[in-house]
């Protein structure tokens, strides 16, 4: 007997769903991108796959089902999944933590190397033709800062570590004095941030995007980094105020950042980001490796296994903090 009914927020052509195929025996499945969609479905639904749907569209289908006991998100960033009538409900929200964290940790590892040893100088110069020898800066005994020790930020640490860094990173909530860490070297608290990014040679953002990180690092923050300074972002566009990190790259009160999210994607033809020297550009696929897609999707086939069998879920998100 068929006794649930799922919900895909998604192209229902997406090669990816077929990974589905295999629940349809005991399950109803119905795909779509538009309200309509749903229209007969939604009464009887328990389950939402946000694949890729708009967070008009996810609240939209939300509101439509009485039953829905549980949603997943495809994404591990929240900005598309939540919204007051979900978080003020009984329904579990969870997401996709832990599938991309691997491949962000490699992009703020590539990002360090590529500001240390000066690859766009290199890269220039092999385009020109010009042999133009020059120095190159060490990694070991620097200083890498983490904001946001999360599953990312403890991707990055495990991946930076062997390269002979100091690492300090920030959490909303500090382990206790005396908590061991194989991977930091000291933890901070939000209201000691400035503290911490002094310290810093390269500082990785990775914290998702709350009503608390929004415009986390803005002014203050970039005055009190060191003009060698390397800010790389693998957690969401706001988290850092743009205008304030323009006039910091573009004045050279930093040495430069690496940016994988924006405020506005697709980043607008044009953008200053585009023309910086001293800005690597990622259009926010630091995470999409060959199987990035198939992996999410055997998450969700993972939960929904759980879901069926009673098992508590993984990855379950604290709504009203936003992660």
């Amino acid at each position: 007997m068929k006794n649930d009914t799922i919900l895909v927020l998604g192209d229902p052509d997406g090669p990816t769903l077929a990974l589905m195929d295999g629940l349809r025996d005991n399950t109803d499945i119905v795909c779509g991108n538009s309200v309509e969609s749903f229209a007969a479905a939604a009464p009887s639904a328990t389950v939402i796959l946000n694949w890729s749907g708009s967070l008009p569209l996810f609240r939209a289908v939300f509101l439509m089902c009485p039953r829905l006991r549980w949603v997943h998100s495809r994404s591990v960033g929240l900005e598309r999944s939540l919204f007051p009538e979900l978080v003020e409900s009984p329904v579990t929200l969870t997401n996709a933590i832990g599938v991309f964290s691997a491949s962000l940790g490699e992009f703020a590892l590539a990002a360090i190397l590529y500001f240390a040893k000066d690859f766009r100088r290199m890269i220039r110069n092999q385009m020109a033709g010009v042999w133009e020898q020059f120095d190159v800066l060490p990694v070991s005994g620097h200083t890498v800062g983490i904001v946001g020790y999360g599953d990312i930020g403890r991707a990055v640490a495990a991946r930076v570590r062997p390269l002979g860094v100091s690492i300090l990173a920030l959490k909303r909530h500090a382990p206790p004095p005396g908590h061991r860490e194989d991977l930091v070297d000291e933890f901070y608290t939000p209201d000691r941030c400035l503290e911490m990014l002094a310290r810093c040679d390269y500082i990785v953002v990775a914290t998702p995007l709350t009503d608390e990180t929004r415009n986390m690092i803005a002014e203050a923050e970039f005055s009190v980094m060191k003009p060698t300074a390397v800010v790389i972002n693998v957690g969401r566009g706001p988290i850092i105020n743009e205008n304030a990190m323009i006039r910091a790259l573009s004045t050279k009160r930093i040495k430069g950042a690496a940016l994988d999210v924006f405020d506005e994607e697709p980043l607008p033809f044009g953008h200053v980001f585009y023309k910086l020297e001293n800005v690597l550009l990622s259009p926010h696929c630091a995470d999409h490796m060959p199987d990035w897609l198939e992996n999410a999707m055997r998450l969700f086939l993972e939960q929904f296994a759980r879901y069926r069998a009673g098992v508590p879920l993984v990855n379950v998100v604290k709504k009203k903090l936003g992660y």
